[in-house]
């Protein structure tokens, strides 16, 4: 990526990484836990969120991550397996709805003959957002796929996504140094943003 480009995608970066953990927050409160207001977590401000290794590399591969929401499950009024299962969806489903908003925002921009300034914006906070939401529903610790895994699973084999923490992150590195995301997810990538043109395309 050139430095124009890395400059105009920093708002796109920044607005992608703050709606999706304020959105682990905002769910994880609206069912009884209070500990993301407590540390702050409930603003879009990016400087709540942002996690610098995790930042950078969304920057320059495209897939990273933002500083956790911690939540205490014990507080919630409903399920505790449940509620950590809706918390763990609401960063990703956020991705793609804001991944959607862009799209619909494209098409107007389009028709308004608007500057390229504002349409590679808006382009890039696509691309991005669908990145992160893909990336983060993969099922390895510490991402929220992991936890989307658990709260699908029985409770006795919970200890199958317990035992992947402690390499969860050498697993992510590795997979990134070798390219395997690329190669398997790129296309899955590929294909929900042309169904997020396409549907856009059908609003405006």
């Amino acid at each position: 990526m050139n430095l124009q480009g890395l400059v105009i995608s920093l708002p796109a970066i920044l607005l992608a990484l703050s709606v999706h953990e304020f959105a682990h927050g905002y769910v994880a409160y609206r069912l009884g836990d209070m500990t993301p207001k407590y540390q702050g977590r409930l603003t879009l401000n990016p400087l709540a969120h942002l996690d610098l290794i995790g930042t950078i590399m969304l920057i320059f591969v495209h897939f990273g991550w933002a500083k956790p929401v911690l939540v205490n499950p014990v507080n919630f009024r409903v399920d505790q397996k449940k509620g950590m299962l809706y918390v763990a969806l609401a960063g990703p489903l956020s991705n793609v709805l804001l991944a959607l908003t862009g799209g619909i925002l494209y098409n107007l921009l389009v028709k308004m003959n608007a500057g390229y300034f504002w349409i590679l914006l808006v382009q890039f906070l696509i691309i991005i957002n669908v990145n992160l939401a893909v990336f983060n529903l993969i099922p390895i610790p510490p991402l929220d796929g992991s936890k989307i895994l658990a709260g699908l699973l029985p409770y006795k084999m919970h200890h199958i996504v317990y035992q992947l923490e402690a390499y969860g992150p050498i697993i992510l590195i590795l997979l990134l140094v070798t390219n395997v995301f690329g190669t398997i997810f790129g296309p899955i990538i590929g294909g929900i943003l042309d169904i997020i043109m396409r549907i856009s395309n059908l609003i405006i």
